[in-house]
């Protein structure tokens, strides 16, 4: 079994499936969290969001938004926006997971799906959306170099913060807030490695942690 297919049958046993149906009808997102293999290595890719955007411009992101009507799932979702932004076809996604949803400080439930594509993939940023497509090894949101976090009033857990220097573009990229929660939980999942840095989250069991999160949340609604 080669890293690609060990790496996805691992993170498959998070698969949420019908899980969260009790949830009451909420505004919903969903992102993509594309992973490949290089060099030995799981990375993922991000974005950086254009700074002509309205709300949270220039911040680092996955593919993703808003569900649109016309979509089927939260996969639909995900593999349609990642098309839009990025230019990433959904028939070049193998699509390996949807993990638990999480609620943004808006109140949006975000849901991750997780896939693979290829090493080879060459990013078509949409300029009006995208202002930088770059690359992150799993292992680096393992690490406490580059790493901080704090406490914040009325946020379970803590607030991540990391500081990527990309080494293909000479760029700094802060990733932070629920990205960072997000990649955070990715690796930990798909590397089976308990962090350096506390994470404010049980890493043994982070599905019934989010979950009691989310209901709390849900109830204050």
């Amino acid at each position: 079994m080669d890293l690609k297919e060990k790496t996805a049958a691992i993170l498959k046993q998070y698969e949420v499936g019908s899980r969260f149906s009790y949830l009451p009808v909420l505004p919903k997102a969903s992102v993509l969290i594309p992973l490949f293999v290089k060099d030995g290595e799981v990375h993922m890719l991000m974005t950086l969001r254009s700074q002509e955007l309205r709300t949270n411009a220039g911040e680092v992101c996955f593919p993703g938004g808003k569900r649109d009507p016309r979509d089927r799932d939260d996969v639909d979702t995900a593999l349609r926006e990642a098309e839009e932004e990025i230019g990433l076809p959904p028939d070049q996604v193998d699509v390996v997971c949807t993990l638990f949803p999480i609620m943004n400080k808006s109140g949006l439930l975000v849901t991750p799906v997780v896939g693979f594509i290829e090493a080879s993939f060459s990013p078509r940023p949409n300029p009006a959306e995208v202002g930088a497509v770059f690359t992150v090894p799993l292992e680096f949101f393992t690490r406490e170099i580059d790493h901080s976090s704090y406490s914040a009033t009325g946020i379970a857990g803590l607030l991540h913060s990391f500081q990527f220097p990309d080494p293909e573009s000479g760029s700094h990229y802060q990733i932070w807030g629920l990205t960072a929660i997000l990649a955070i939980l990715v690796s930990v999942l798909a590397l089976r490695k308990k962090p350096e840095f506390e994470t404010g989250f049980d890493s043994d069991d982070p599905v019934s942690f989010f979950q009691h999160n989310l209901n709390k949340r849900i109830s204050k609604l």
